[in-house]
């Protein structure tokens, strides 16, 4: 069920700013895979996907950190995010899929409206160069005008560098912009930049979504479709 916490101008919105995992991917048994992978090569038991999928969101730094349980060492920490990082590289395509009728939102959503054309871009935690690869692999590329990652900027989400960075390349007001994404992280970013905020349940995160409240939450890709047609 679409719920709004505040009225959104849907037909003002210019520049739509999409999270990856979780929002237009689902990526956790790749990345769960990848997690487990480094804690075997340390002789430590493996996760759950869930727990895995629960450290998602900050960056691919905190979610090594965390699967190791904050190690005091930081070789080992240093040794386990290259693992992870090399591990990744090569299978995050293995089982990662676009999320059922996110094309058709994108096909929906990227058309002109009120005769100006609708800007979408993806900021995602992620590093950069796998983030742009899944995009393109997956048959995403061609709705987006640019593809940032975690380690594109000096800052991650929530610092709102990267959704300035994105209104500053396509001459949107903040009032003009809304994020899309499946964790506080991306409320909290939505609110450092004062811009809107979508949040979407079917995610990775959506217990995070009760303590940083989106603008307007969906339960569904089709949600997202009603709510942008």
């Amino acid at each position: 069920m679409i719920k709004f916490n505040r009225t959104i101008p849907q037909e003002k919105l210019r520049l739509l700013v999409f999270d990856l995992d979780g929002t237009l991917v689902d990526s956790r048994v790749d990345l769960a895979n990848s997690v487990n992978a480094m804690l075997r090569n340390f002789g430590r038991a493996e996760l759950p996907l869930e727990v895995i999928a629960s450290y998602v969101g900050d960056g691919a730094p905190t979610l090594v950190r965390r699967a190791l349980g904050d190690p005091e060492d930081p070789a080992i920490f240093t040794s386990g995010l290259e693992y992870f990082l090399l591990y990744y590289r090569e299978h995050k395509l293995d089982n990662t899929h676009v999320y059922d009728g996110i094309l058709p939102v994108l096909q929906q959503i990227s058309a002109h409206s009120n005769g100006a054309a609708r800007r979408l871009a993806v900021l995602s935690n992620k590093p950069v160069n796998p983030s742009r690869q899944i995009v393109t692999a997956l048959g995403l590329g061609d709705f987006f005008f640019q593809v940032y990652g975690g380690n594109s900027f000096p800052t991650k989400k929530p610092d709102p560098l990267g959704v300035n960075t994105l209104r500053e390349e396509c001459g949107c007001a903040a009032e003009e912009t809304i994020i899309i994404g499946d964790s506080d992280i991306d409320i909290l970013t939505a609110r450092n930049a004062g811009i809107w905020s979508c949040g979407v349940t079917y995610g990775f995160a959506p217990h995070s979504l009760e303590a940083a409240p989106p603008d307007v939450s969906l339960d569904s890709t089709a949600e997202l479709l009603e709510l942008f047609r």
